[in-house]
């Protein structure tokens, strides 16, 4: 085939609206389509059949449970959709820990996990594991109270004592990680707590007299230790 009758060949091709440069281009990208399609359907149905295998059910009817509460392990039977304050109040009788708005609203329910304030009202007892529950009850060490219970009664920071012990724990909580406090950090410490009686300038007050203590006791350790 002579070059003119190419040239002759290829305009009537471009003219119908495919060129055989076109024709084989199109063909590999279809054949590339379709390979990824593929690939991508196998990759769909690996993931759908990992996804096959049944979860892990418990309930609904009791389950046992093991609690690390102030220092002791404690076994409970209860519904897998048990609060932890739930379990607290009622299946081991720890009713310190309040329950007022039960949604997680006014943190009276306050206890700690790992020494972490969070509301139990909003946690699962289940959920919990092996992580240590400390309640208002055993904030206090036997008859020796926690120096912000101390500060709490000095300064009469506490009416109705609905919020009290989730006061309590959580400004317990800050002088843990700070000895040495500020008004804004005491603030910030209690802002998810709720009182409708209007005690927070006794509750800071007490907070900041008992961080005092706090670093005044620890400073007499160290003395006469030294």
């Amino acid at each position: 085939m002579s070059k003119q009758t190419e040239r002759e060949a290829a305009n009537v091709e471009a003219q119908k609206g495919v060129t055989r440069r076109g024709f084989l281009k199109g063909a590999g990208l279809t054949a590339a389509g379709a390979a990824i399609v593929e690939g991508g359907l196998l990759g769909v149905r690996e993931a759908e059949a990992a996804t096959t295998k049944e979860p892990a059910v418990i309930g609904p009817g009791n389950v046992s449970v093991t609690l690390r509460v102030n220092g002791t392990e404690r076994r409970v039977s209860i519904e897998p959709r048990t609060t932890l304050a739930e379990a607290l109040r009622f299946d081991l009788g720890l009713t310190g820990t309040k329950v007022v708005c039960d949604r997680g609203s006014c943190s009276a329910c306050t206890v700690w996990l790992d020494e972490t304030p969070v509301c139990s009202c909003m946690t699962l007892a289940v959920d919990v594991g092996r992580r240590a529950i400390t309640t208002i009850e055993g904030l206090a060490k036997g008859e020796a109270l926690h120096p912000v219970q101390e500060a709490f009664i000095e300064h009469d920071a506490l009416q109705c004592g609905f919020c009290t012990p989730g006061m309590i724990m959580s400004c317990a909580a800050l002088l843990n990680r700070n000895a040495n406090p500020t008004l804004r950090d005491v603030q910030d410490a209690t802002s998810g707590n709720l009182c409708r009686c209007g005690t927070y300038p006794k509750v800071f007050d007490a907070t900041l007299a008992a961080a005092k203590i706090s670093r005044r006791e620890k400073t007499l350790k160290t003395e006469e230790g030294n």
